[in-house]
């Protein structure tokens, strides 16, 4: 007969190797997925950051913003967006109720690469083996781990 610390212990050492493997999971999916944003950035002539930032660009952002949706500071978000400017990608506009503020826009050259983006970014995906409702359930998964 084994003690009720022999049975906690071996339900500590369970849980702590699902999690591990679990953790190297995410890890590796993480992995293909920035390999995948690499490769597909590349075919655009775009570096992975400024694939991110493309992406993320649904509408008007604030730096802040974007930096945000790019899980980076705000800093690193500058020097991509900087690159982008050149490239006649994005423009900064002034915000429309903070005077302090820019938006970050795209230009009608930015929304076509935008488009061929997204594109290339689903083509061949790390995802697509899931189907819709088992991306949203990964999804909602992932969002209860983090908070």
């Amino acid at each position: 007969m084994t003690s009720s610390f022999e049975g906690s212990l071996a339900e500590a050492e369970a849980q702590a190797i699902a999690e591990r493997n679990l953790c190297g999971l995410v890890s590796a999916l993480s992995r293909q997925i920035e390999g995948h944003v690499r490769e597909r950035a590349a075919a655009l002539d775009l570096t992975a950051p400024q694939a991110t930032a493309l992406r993320e660009l649904t509408g008007p952002l604030t730096m802040r913003d974007l930096a945000d949706r790019m899980g980076c500071e705000p800093s690193n978000a500058t020097f991509v967006v900087d690159r982008l400017e050149e490239q006649g990608i994005v423009e900064r506009r002034p915000h429309p109720t903070d005077r302090r503020a820019k938006q970050l826009v795209l230009t009608p050259q930015g929304v076509a690469l935008r488009e061929r983006l997204i594109e290339k970014l689903t083509e061949g995906s790390p995802m697509a083996g899931l189907t819709p409702q088992e991306q949203t359930t990964l999804q909602e998964l992932l969002q209860r781990a983090l908070h």
